[in-house]
């Protein structure tokens, strides 16, 4: 919803708590962390390789790390939850072909179960026991992009999978995550591994081990500390047509810039281009990420467009009023504008011509709102443009698409 030079009506009242959600109980579980933050210095040092063959000869610290990741592989294989780190956020993985194990998934999150499921692999010949066709192109951009923060959707092989995963799709929804963790847990798993972002529903995404403890610490099996993720933001998840057409379905880590690159014609999914704030009406998602408002501070949050100079005096006067009527203040600005601000909090989203920084803290900076107790939220809009898109769109659905165009700006 965009509206031009309309003030949104906000309020300190919280979000509902979204326990309310919930249509069925979780019993307290004894969550497991395992610390594997030492492989990964091993793996800068020798590449970490096949999880049987690891050098272990640095010390017991790295043998226990990976006997805790063969534990965390057995939580999953026994049909529990387990968090783990990849290149983009944290996941909650479970065994993709077990429906016990994918509801588990549901209802610690509290997902909606019309929204399916990203799988995840750890090596190529484990797609062709998912899907029954991969066409040229497809081959192209996994040549290009696996492993890698892309996914793919793509025909489902019947029975492969729990109907759970595909939300009674005739697709699957698939990638290979770039991050040693994920893919040596997945490996030692030795099964295709369901794993939607490790939050309660709606709330932002992990980014750290410690954000995955917050939100469902006794709801899940245990969490895999791998340390801080790097792109920050979810996989770009796209679906390529008989044509070759690849059509973006959630923009991500990778840009539609860099699929044109590959792919012949790269498209954005209408549905991107239309949906409503909370998803009521609109058709089933082929996706995840498409639907319902996501990634969402508990205060209230919009995103100011336009040139600077009118984005900076809107947010000013807004955060003025706020603060006379009480709301307590938190701002989302870019380096350049950051200063300026007068707010309870303001967090530095990085330069806004270096996009990268801006995706890798967005959902730190939005769980700090919270920890801040910031109940009204202004965040500035970032270009569209590449990694911006993606930016855009998980601030939009942080914020229930309450986009506050100023200046006569329309949307780039």
């Amino acid at each position: 919803m965009s509206r031009e030079n309309e003030p949104v009506q906000h309020t300190s009242e919280l979000r509902n708590s979204r326990e309310d959600r919930e249509t069925k109980t979780l019993g307290e579980l004894v969550t497991e962390i395992w610390d594997v933050r030492v492989l990964l210095a091993a793996e800068n040092d020798h590449g970490m390789g096949n999880i049987e063959t690891v050098d272990v000869k640095k010390g017991s610290a790295d043998q226990q790390a990976l006997a805790d990741l063969q534990a965390a592989a057995a939580c999953i294989r026994q049909g529990q939850t387990v968090a783990f780190p990849t290149e983009t956020v944290y996941g909650l993985g479970a065994d993709a072909r077990s429906t016990a194990a994918v509801e588990a998934v549901f209802v610690a999150k509290g997902r909606p179960s019309d929204n399916p499921l990203i799988v995840h692999i750890a090596q190529r010949d484990q797609l062709d026991a998912l899907v029954t066709e991969v066409n040229e192109t497809a081959e192209a951009l996994m040549a290009a992009f696996w492993p890698g923060p892309l996914t793919l959707v793509l025909p489902v092989r019947p029975g492969a999978v729990s109907p759970r995963v595909t939300a009674g799709l005739d697709t699957v929804a698939v990638r290979m995550p770039d991050h040693p963790v994920a893919l040596q847990l997945i490996a030692a798993a030795a099964c295709p591994v369901a794993a939607p972002s490790a939050n309660r529903s709606g709330r932002p995404s992990p980014t750290l081990a410690s954000h995955v403890r917050e939100d469902l610490d006794g709801r899940i099996g245990g969490i895999v500390d791998g340390g801080p993720t790097g792109v920050g933001v979810e996989s770009t998840v796209v679906q390529v047509g008989d044509d070759g057409t690849v059509t973006i379905l959630r923009p991500g880590g990778i840009t539609a810039e860099q699929l044109s690159a590959v792919a012949a014609r790269v498209a954005t999914d209408p549905a991107l281009l239309a949906e409503g704030a909370d998803g009521v009406g609109s058709p089933a998602p082929r996706s995840p990420g498409m639907k319902y408002t996501h990634y969402a501070p508990a205060g209230a949050l919009c995103v100011v467009e336009g040139p600077p100079a009118a984005v900076a005096a809107w947010i000013s006067a807004a955060l003025a009023e706020a603060a006379q009527r009480g709301e307590r203040t938190a701002v989302l600005a870019f380096a350049e504008h950051a200063e300026q601000y007068r707010a309870d909090a303001v967090f530095s989203l990085g330069d806004a011509s270096e996009l990268e920084e801006a995706a890798r803290r967005l959902y730190a900076a939005l769980r700090s709102c919270d920890e801040q107790g910031a109940t009204y939220i202004v965040a500035e809009a970032c270009s569209r443009e590449g990694l911006g898109a993606a930016v855009m769109n998980r601030l939009l659905k942080a914020a229930g698409n309450q986009l506050i165009q100023v200046g006569n700006q329309q949307p780039s």
